[in-house]
């Protein structure tokens, strides 16, 4: 691993279009849009949205479609899915929905794809159907996905149109050493889901980088972190937001998962210790604090991991706050990164 902070590291945001009480999914999306607009003015170099289902909190069910509306909202930031989770879709659909955003929006979208459903098992049945009851095929899917953006099959049974021909840039995700190999293997570049999953953050990064194998998209490894970032002008004030994105991991580890929550003063009455145990360790590659912790803080993730990319993933209840973070983590990133 570096012992120095990269220079160059871009930085990006993940946005769960999470729902807030009180609110909408259609509030959710005109602040998605609002947030997209200014982190385009901030220099961030993409935005990308996730594939959730069944979550009343979450909005973000079809990426495609959300990708549509933001890219027509802004002009020059990247926009894609982190992302399209492959088990629920058939790859020409997938190519020939990318293709055609990425025929609207040239040269700006990105297609981000996960082996995991993004819900629960009734959920995934119902999305998959009778696909449901067979094993998905990942690694296969990919290859189809490539195939049907790649020119040579103009001449094949089955194309993607729009989608063939196109620059529709692949990345893998994942929150293990499997997918790390796999993008290893692939030469993709990969994403690590170290928002809600740190454990194997490390040995992935290491496996990726030690199985890469060039390929004529990607000649070296380039690995994206996706963090946890709630920046603040105080510790204590980043403290006390970042109490709405525990009680959001709090229902995940306990089943009773809420829109998403206003902070609090204290989640003493809210956690038992075993689940405050759990969400902390879900939360430990996490940066909540004010400018000068952050700073610090970064630049020894940095030095530490190498990595090419930080995508902020930051779940706040008031999205003027939420703004204001993801300000903050842009004057961090173009100084430490410079």
């Amino acid at each position: 691993m570096s012992t120095n902070p990269p220079t160059n590291v871009k930085f990006s945001v993940l946005d769960l279009a999470a729902v807030a009480d009180g609110s909408t999914p259609a509030d959710t999306f005109r602040n998605s849009l609002s947030l997209a607009r200014h982190v385009e003015q901030l220099g961030y170099t993409r935005y990308w949205v996730s594939e959730h289902h069944n979550m009343a909190g979450v909005a973000s069910s079809s990426p495609p479609v959300l990708i549509g509306y933001l890219a027509g909202g802004t002009n020059t930031l990247r926009v894609g899915s982190g992302g399209i989770m492959l088990p629920n879709h058939a790859p020409l659909i997938v190519a020939e929905q990318m293709g055609t955003l990425a025929t609207l929006y040239p040269g700006r979208i990105d297609l981000g794809l996960g082996r995991a459903p993004g819900t629960d098992p009734v959920a995934s049945r119902a999305i998959r159907g009778a696909a449901a009851f067979t094993a998905p095929d990942f690694p296969g899917d990919i290859e189809q996905l490539q195939t049907y953006f790649s020119a040579e099959n103009r001449h094949g049974q089955v194309r993607a149109i729009p989608g063939e021909g196109l620059d529709v840039p692949i990345y893998i995700l994942g929150s293990s050493t499997e997918s790390a190999y796999l993008a290893g293997v692939m030469g993709l570049p990969y994403a690590f889901a170290s928002h809600f999953a740190p454990t194997q953050f490390m040995a992935a990064v290491k496996r990726y980088r030690d199985n890469f194998r060039p390929s004529d998209v990607l000649q070296e490894p380039y690995v994206i972190a996706c963090i946890n970032v709630i920046a603040a002008d105080s510790d204590e004030e980043a403290k006390y937001l970042g109490t709405t994105l525990e009680q959001m991991m709090l229902g995940v580890v306990s089943g009773r998962r809420k829109l998403m929550q206003p902070p609090v003063d204290s989640m003493d009455k809210l956690w038992s210790p075993a689940e405050r145990q759990h969400v902390e360790h879900m939360l430990s590659l996490s940066f909540i604090s004010g400018r000068d912790r952050l700073e610090s803080d970064l630049q020894h993730f940095l030095a530490q991991t190498g990595v090419n990319e930080l995508m902020a993933s930051t779940h706040l209840y008031d999205h003027a706050a939420r703004l204001r973070s993801y300000e903050l983590f842009a004057d961090v990133m173009q100084g430490v990164a410079a």
